[in-house]
């Protein structure tokens, strides 16, 4: 039983406090404060049943009533120093709660900048956005407010049961017939299969909020389209499972809530049944009427702690399940980092019969590839979609490890290169390089933060940029994206190539960096990476076979493996699989409007 203990894992509350740190003592402050109010707010209770006792009792000559004005002053007082008392323990828990989650934050953003980039594509952008901020965010609300009411809501009852049976031990028993029917139903509803239900909710809004994010990204093609979000199946889809869930529990719940609410609201009917039942020929009808008169003042608090106690076990679930959820991403573990990281000896990238899936189950994105690039030239990746190209990219920067095989920068696998010399020697200009709404020097020094303004514009005119610069209002100082200053994705591309170009790193890998140039400049682009070859290993991903025919060496993958390699001239003359890749493109490019196909 002892070793069974020990290896039992800790309840959510236990992992809340581990986050909170030396503020959980606030915590612990805060729950002893809202019991002491929860028995204090029992007290004008009494306090005004001794007032009504003391009115019945000396009518009709009030003025023997002595004790009205102090009984209402007392209970005045006593839900004063409730209220005070209840408002200590929520800026207890609000201090608690607020650090509590901001640093359940830190600790998740410095576990997935410790993360493969690759691990954000795999689990959900939406999913790892809400998990950062909406589970952290409901925990925060559950400190806060939930658990110091959980406390009252426990005390409360306890007190309530010495009271009831204080005063007339009958009466107890008419109170508690319908706190505990009420209590059996309750726990059909909030019991342990109401965890797997709240599981299930989460996911609904994890898959919608995953699926939403895609939608919007998608919008332009939608408007330009002019499709409805119905072209979306999955958004849609997973907008209907929500709908459908929460239409289900609601029905299955509807009977069982009605239930509880009828009971818990009954207390009256069971007193009032018993007090018209003890009137009969009793003696002491006086007594009996004051103890009805508690009764009726004390029980409508049965209700309201019943409720709380029925939402202590809704949080009680809700902080297991947003644990649960931190786990998910906390349990996946960064990349291994060597004890003593080697420097690379040269710019040249090798891949040796490398393999690699994204999940166990799956098909190999790239398998048993061996390729090498040189330094001072251009090596280009092509193929059909899904072939392998962006994987590649990915193992020769580190965004994930291959199963198989080695990655290979100056003869050191990429595995014991530690990670800021790796990010100090590959430069990496993505498909969509999105620039940040700052200066235009802002977003060049994220390459170089020390970077001169001349090596700035230095890198800049490598870049083919200096048409860019020259037109703006406030050259490297523009800010972006404000006052109407915005740049198209070529001129975008051209920045990012820029930035890359300042790193001055050994290796520069372009994710179809040319995508969105538009024929005006892709000439310039082409210009930019001739100048980024000088002195360094360029990698090319491109769809655009233009862009690539004066490359030094192209790599052809088909299906994750490599199907041709060679120069433009060499791989038309073979007649393969480039050779056909080029001929589409040629027709694509010279295709007209109104051509038959």
């Amino acid at each position: 039983m002892k070793e069974k203990k020990q290896g039992k894992s800790p309840s959510g509350f236990a992992r809340l406090m581990e986050y909170a740190g030396r503020f959980r003592t606030l915590t612990y402050l805060s729950l002893i404060l809202s019991a002491l109010s929860s028995v204090l707010a029992l007290m004008p209770f009494v306090c005004i049943w001794r007032i009504i006792r003391e009115v019945l009792e000396t009518r009709p000559d009030f003025s023997q009533a002595t004790g009205i004005v102090r009984n209402g002053w007392m209970a005045v007082l006593f839900a004063v120093l409730a209220w005070i008392v209840y408002v200590s323990a929520l800026v207890c828990s609000h201090g608690s709660a607020f650090r509590t989650a901001a640093n359940m934050k830190k600790t998740l953003m410095r576990h997935i900048a410790r993360l493969p980039i690759g691990f954000a594509d795999e689990m959900g952008s939406g999913k790892v956005r809400r998990t950062v901020t909406e589970v952290t965010g409901s925990t925060e609300t559950l400190l806060a407010h939930n658990l110091p009411d959980m406390a009252g809501a426990i005390t409360m009852p306890l007190c309530m049961v010495v009271m009831l049976f204080l005063y007339d031990w009958r009466y107890g028993v008419a109170c508690l017939i319908p706190v505990v029917l009420s209590f059996a139903v309750m726990m059909r509803m909030a019991g342990p299969a109401m965890q797997e239900d709240m599981r299930l909710y989460q996911n609904a809004l994890e898959r919608m909020s995953n699926e939403a994010v895609e939608y919007v990204r998608g919008v332009p093609v939608v408007k330009t389209f002019g499709q409805t979000v119905f072209s979306f199946h999955r958004f849609k889809a997973s907008i209907d499972d929500y709908c459908e869930f929460c239409m289900h529990y609601t029905r299955m719940m509807r009977k069982s809530m009605v239930g509880y609410i009828v009971l818990i609201n009954s207390a009256f009917v069971f007193i009032l049944g018993l007090t018209l039942f003890l009137i009969r020929g009793d003696h002491y009808q006086m007594d009996i009427l004051l103890n009805f008169l508690f009764y009726v003042i004390f029980t409508p608090a049965i209700a309201t702690t019943m409720s709380k106690v029925m939402f202590m076990s809704e949080n009680n679930m809700k902080i297991n399940d947003a644990v649960a959820r931190m786990d998910t991403i906390l349990s996946i573990q960064p990349l291994a980092e060597p004890e003593h990281g080697q420097e690379p000896e040269s710019a040249a990238v090798e891949l040796k019969d490398v393999t690699y899936r994204y999940t166990p189950d799956a098909s190999p994105a790239v398998s048993h590839l061996s390729l090498k690039a040189e330094r001072n030239g251009i090596v280009a990746i092509v193929g059909a979609s899904g072939s392998g190209k962006t994987t590649v990219a990915g193992l020769i920067s580190r965004f994930f490890d291959p199963q198989e095989g080695q990655v290979l920068i100056g003869g050191t696998d990429v595995r014991q290169i530690a990670k800021e010399t790796l990010m100090k020697h590959v430069a990496y200009v993505f498909q969509d390089s999105r620039l940040l709404k700052r200066s235009i020097a802002d977003n060049l020094r994220i390459a170089k933060p020390e970077a001169t303004e001349a090596e700035m514009l230095e890198a800049l005119k490598k870049a083919q940029c200096m048409d860019i610069i020259e037109r703006l209002p406030e050259g490297l100082n523009t800010v972006l994206g404000s006052r109407g200053t915005y740049l198209s994705g070529g001129e975008q591309q051209r920045i990012a190539i820029a930035r890359a170009m300042l790193k001055n790193a050994d290796v520069v890998i372009l994710d179809e960096a040319s995508a969105f140039a538009d024929p005006e400049c892709e000439a310039q682009v082409q210009q930019a990476f001739r100048e980024m070859a000088k002195g360094r290993t360029v990698i090319m991903i491109a769809h655009r076979l233009s862009t690539v025919r004066n490359a030094d060496c192209i790599y052809v993958l088909k299906d994750g493996s490599l199907e041709e390699q060679g120069k433009h001239d060499d791989l038309i003359q073979k007649n393969g699989l480039y050779a056909a890749m080029w001929a589409d493109y040629q027709k694509a490019v010279s295709w007209k409007v109104g051509e038959e196909a």
